[in-house]
């Protein structure tokens, strides 16, 4: 479910209400969303959900075809992203270190960002192995803590903000056990030993992956590249190896990322 944030005051509250919308309409592309499913995706009455959408396509942000009677994206999100895409997209630098990733591996190479508690796939290149996970793809999203993209970035917090973030076993409920707030600690204390994170099939058996981190140029951990593939591939004796060869790249895009013309 999409977060609300029903303790926000007056005008924010119906802020985070219209983005948490647009959010669900967006996570449910190309197929659309129709109100009812709207509003128990994120938690709002109907009559708000349905108040909230003729704002929001009113002003352009969501389109309605009445006659499926479901809403998608609208126009003003294209118009506002591509001009968004000038400053913050990284696709053009980063493709190239994706697919070499790919390429030299095998296995399937990704690139994600880190949007708040959660990594959103933006790149993937397929590997050469003719085995593949299809775990992640462009547009997929987990939370930190979850596959080896949100591993990784989990790693980086502070043990304050780490416990914080996994009081009273939030991922449990959708991720099963393997990923209680113990498990999670004993994988972040690997990959902050090892410096890259390994999932060994926590989100799908026999789907492994590894990611490590790309900071942005402040210095501040921003994406991921990752390599998912099947658990054959990632045995004891190969996880040293790729786990140098995603580091190597890691450090690659950060350097051309750095030295990148301002967007």
């Amino acid at each position: 479910m999409v977060g609300t944030h029903s303790d926000a005051p007056g005008g924010s509250q119906a802020l985070h209400r219209a983005l948490a919308l647009v959010k669900a309409v967006g996570e449910a592309d190309p197929l659309g969303l129709s109100a009812g499913a709207a509003a128990e995706e994120t938690g709002l009455t109907r009559s708000t959900t349905s108040r909230l959408l003729r704002a929001l396509a009113a002003e352009g942000f969501l389109d309605h075809d009445p006659g499926k009677g479901r809403w998608y994206l609208g126009p003003e999100l294209y118009l506002l992203g591509s001009r968004a895409a000038r400053r913050y997209d990284i696709a053009d630098v980063a493709l190239p270190l994706v697919r070499t990733l790919a390429q030299e591996t095998g296995e399937s190479a990704f690139l994600s960002a880190l949007r708040g508690h959660e990594t959103v796939c933006l790149l993937r290149e397929e590997g050469s192995f003719p085995l593949r996970s299809f775990v992640l793809s462009e547009g997929v999203r987990f939370p930190l803590g979850v596959a080896s993209a949100g591993m990784v970035f989990a790693a980086l917090l502070d043990d304050a903000e780490l416990d914080d973030y996994l009081r009273d076993d939030p991922l449990v409920p959708a991720w099963g056990p393997q990923h209680s707030a113990d498990e999670v600690r004993r994988h972040v204390a690997i990959t902050r030993e090892n410096g890259y994170a390994l999932n060994p099939g926590l989100v799908l058996e026999g789907s492994w992956g590894m990611g490590a981190v790309v900071f942005d140029r402040s210095g501040a951990p921003a994406w991921a590249l990752s390599l998912t593939g099947v658990e054959s591939r990632f045995k004891p004796a190969r996880q040293p190896e790729l786990g140098a060869r995603l580091l190597e790249e890691a450090h690659a895009l950060t350097l051309a990322l750095r030295d990148s013309p301002r967007r």
